[in-house]
């Protein structure tokens, strides 16, 4: 089994769920702005304000991300060693680190999630999804 190509797997679909979250808030203000009316489709809001729950309550109970973890072992398992130790990788798991992973405390983790969480359900409120007569 290649661990390496499944550990970059599992960093690409973690990179893609951070873009979601932030990047669908971007497209959701826009969308209001602009009035585009899918961004006030109930399966994309409830699927991002459920995403960003679910960051939010996991660093709040100082869990560590369930991909992390799972991309973290892949990459033991194939003899990456230690990612955020400095040593050589490849050019996917690079850019992943780059990306995803960077050092700060534990509470502005916890301040800019729970700030952003409070975004998005501020405009889940203000910026109301369609109710279900309206799709």
């Amino acid at each position: 089994m290649d661990y390496s190509l499944l550990a970059n797997v599992i960093g690409v679909t973690h990179a893609v769920i951070v873009l979601f979250i932030v990047g669908g808030q971007a497209l959701v203000l826009a969308g209001w702005g602009w009035g585009w009316a899918w961004t006030r489709g109930r399966v994309f809001r409830f699927a991002h304000l459920a995403a960003i729950a679910f960051v939010v309550a996991q660093q709040w109970l100082g869990a560590v991300c369930p991909l992390t973890l799972w991309e973290s072992e892949l990459r033991r398992k194939a003899g990456d060693g230690d990612r955020m130790g400095g040593l050589e990788t490849g050019f996917i798991e690079y850019w992943l680190n780059a990306l995803l992973y960077f050092s700060a405390p534990a509470w502005v983790f916890t301040a800019v999630y729970t700030a952003f969480g409070a975004t998005v359900a501020a405009t889940f409120v203000f910026y109301r999804p369609r109710r279900k007569d309206q799709d």
